[in-house]
């Protein structure tokens, strides 16, 4: 019976570890037949693991989702991740959560062992993260925004935008992007007839989901950077082009996401996308950014850096 169960534990292990096995290689991990096999799927089955199974030679077996949540097996690497996500979780930028990621986080604690707890205590004790000034979303807004992302179905929803405008938005959803302080959403805008991005804590708690429809092609080759390209420079007044004297793996480790677009020119130089508000944050931060750098565009922040240098130069003569 101690066997069995062991074995159970080892198979159940491995169909959370990989999606699909073919039933050969299962009795080849487990060193059973493929009788000994089906009563062991059986018997997952019966304890409430939904175990789908397909017949032929190419046939194999599943771990679905099934109506409860059945337990899970973690490897000590996995359950320090989740820990320590958990932990993050409920002082994160997402509202509703916090509660419910103390309580997982208290059950987790209770059943694991002492070397790794020694280790999530230590992270707990060594990873200080600073409160959190910027805005949080709803969990149940973001729950059901990805829910949409993954069906493929249609978004109606109400939409505040930066001056504080209300709009009434239909959208296609494709993906929820996190910059590291804010959510985003990135959709095709069917009104508008082009891609948008939207911040998901301006968007009204009540949506509407309808018909479904075929994915599209990520614009721009890919949504993070679609989103990342929108956020850095696209929405702002003032759009800079600066020529970095670093290489771009070097401006990548310093440059905070959100702030601009990179590429590269050769190994030495790279190209900075990015933009503000005003001339003079543009400016400063440039200034204070480390690296030496040409002003390539536009003409009035070219201006604008000279006249500060011939300022900074007066007033240390």
């Amino acid at each position: 019976m101690l066997e069995t169960s062991a074995r159970l534990l080892e198979l159940l292990s491995l169909f959370q570890a990989q999606r699909y096995w073919s039933g050969a290689a299962l009795c080849e991990r487990l060193e059973v037949t493929a009788r000994t096999l089906r009563r062991d799927v059986d018997r997952l089955r019966r304890l409430g693991y939904p175990v789908n199974s397909t017949s032929g030679t190419a046939g194999g077996y599943q771990l679905g989702a099934g109506a409860t949540l059945p337990p899970l097996l973690l490897d000590d690497d996995e359950a320090v991740a989740v820990a320590v996500g958990l932990r993050t979780a409920a002082g994160g930028t997402v509202t509703g959560i916090e509660e419910a990621s103390m309580r997982a986080l208290s059950k987790m604690q209770q059943v694991l062992p002492e070397r790794l707890r020694r280790r999530v205590t230590a992270l707990h004790s060594f990873i200080l993260p600073l409160a959190n000034k910027g805005p949080s979303v709803d969990a149940e807004v973001l729950s059901a925004i990805a829910a949409a992302c993954r069906d493929c179905e249609m978004l109606e929803f109400s939409y505040r935008s930066r001056d504080g405008a209300a709009s009434e938005r239909q959208v296609e959803p494709h993906r929820l992007v996190h910059t590291g302080r804010r959510w985003y959403l990135a959709a095709w805008d069917t009104n508008r007839g082009n891609w948008r991005t939207f911040r998901v804590d301006r968007i009204a708690p009540r949506l509407r989901t309808g018909a479904r429809f075929a994915p599209r092609q990520p614009p721009e080759g890919d949504f993070a950077a679609y989103v990342s390209r929108s956020v850095a420079f696209t929405l702002y007044p003032y759009q800079a082009t600066i020529k970095l004297h670093a290489s771009v793996e070097g401006v990548a480790e310093r440059l905070p996401p959100g702030a601009g677009t990179l590429e590269a020119v050769d190994h030495f130089t790279c190209m900075l996308h990015t933009g503000a508000f005003s001339l003079d944050t543009l400016s400063v931060y440039l200034a204070l950014i480390g690296f030496d750098f040409e002003v390539v565009g536009p003409p009035e922040l070219i201006d604008r850096v000279r006249s500060l240098a011939e300022r900074f130069g007066r007033a240390t003569r």
